[in-house]
């Protein structure tokens, strides 16, 4: 369903964004890609709020401090301040430390998978976008999965974490045929080591998961901004050679053709319908495949506030301006392991009536 912005839906979405500009080239316009939209659950739409990674130009690897600046932390959403007694000091503290240990581990995880990545595909530039591709998909089959599970036990239901999860992979699949096509995969070996790598990294994300979602998608957002900065990089370098090629078919149909609801579906931070891309050559498809790349690391970012996240279709099909109860979105009391020790050692005693 396609939602008009205009004066009357204004209050759905609220805009900020960062200007990119992809390369260097003359006939390439800069694209403006939006930070954050209205998103606060429990209430009407009118007052929501996810908060969205900001991608740099020059970002050359995931930076720790950029992940929680000091608006989005977790640690003070609705936490902290001076008129806040010792144990919420304590809790903030504890807070703080689990997120850089998380952060710490995930940027070391990064960094080895980077080292790997240009060990074996300095030059082969196809053959690195299909091993990435191979690798980037596989966390979201790891969310899907684990809240599955937890459907499954009757602990919480999310159906808009399971759809936008499902979008994204359907988006990294269609990455994924574009390299394929292209010859990324020719190569025996390309294909043992992308797929041994994406079994490991499926293991390891639903075990993560399951310990601290917070962590598993900053994991995934780290992922997700190499990836962007690798696309990124080759465009730049190979941009006039590319525009003299013709686009793959199979980019051709999932940009142009057919329903295109799922591709609106994963990029939480914009308005369904307001990106359609134009595929007129094999550059125009890498442009939008570094474009989607900045639009999950958007999506990753704001996972990693709890319950934030929400469908964009579901403003226009189930959060009608006066009901504000289709709005709400049931939350469970702990958001994974990690999150239920740290409660039951922070949170007050009940207090007890006396008879």
């Amino acid at each position: 369903m396609s939602i008009a912005l205009s004066s009357s839906s204004s209050a759905v979405f609220a805009i900020s964004s960062v200007e990119l500009k992809p390369s260097n080239t003359k006939n390439v316009t800069s694209f403006r890609i939006p930070t954050s939209f209205s998103a606060r659950p429990l209430i009407s739409r009118k007052s929501c709020r996810v908060m969205a990674t900001v991608l740099k130009e020059d970002e050359e690897k995931v930076v720790l401090e950029e992940s929680f600046p000091p608006k989005a932390s977790p640690v003070q959403d609705g936490e902290g301040g001076s008129g806040q007694g010792p144990q919420s000091s304590s809790s903030n503290g504890l807070d703080k430390w689990i997120i850089k240990l998380e952060q710490s581990i995930n940027v070391l995880l990064t960094d080895s998978v980077i080292k790997i990545l240009d060990a074996f595909y300095h030059d082969r530039h196809y053959a690195r976008f299909f091993v990435l591709e191979t690798i980037a998909r596989v966390p979201y089959f790891a969310f899907v999965s684990v809240l599955h599970m937890y459907e499954s036990f009757g602990w919480w239901r999310r159906a808009d974490y399971l759809k936008v999860h499902f979008a994204e992979s359907w988006n990294e699949m269609h990455h994924l045929l574009i390299m394929e096509e292209l010859g990324g995969n020719d190569w025996w070996f390309d294909r043992f080591l992308a797929q041994h790598i994406a079994v490991a990294y499926y293991f390891m994300t639903v075990f993560m998961y399951m310990i601290s979602p917070r962590m598993a998608y900053h994991f995934s957002e780290c992922v997700e901004s190499h990836a962007f900065s690798t696309y990124d990089k080759f465009l730049k370098a190979e941009g006039e050679e590319l525009k003299k090629q013709p686009a793959p078919e199979v980019a051709v149909k999932y940009y142009t053709e057919g329903d295109l609801y799922l591709f609106d579906e994963f990029q939480t931070s914009r308005a369904p319908k307001s990106r359609r891309p134009k595929i007129e050559s094999l550059y125009d498809v890498f442009v939008n495949i570094r474009d989607d790349e900045a639009e999950h690391c958007k999506t990753m970012r704001a996972c990693q506030s709890h319950g934030n996240l929400r469908s964009p279709h579901s403003y226009s099909e189930s959060c009608p301006e006066d009901d504000e109860p289709l709005c709400n979105l049931a939350e469970a009391d702990c958001e994974g392991i990690v999150d239920c020790i740290k409660k039951s050692i922070t949170s007050s005693p009940p207090v007890k009536q006396k008879l």
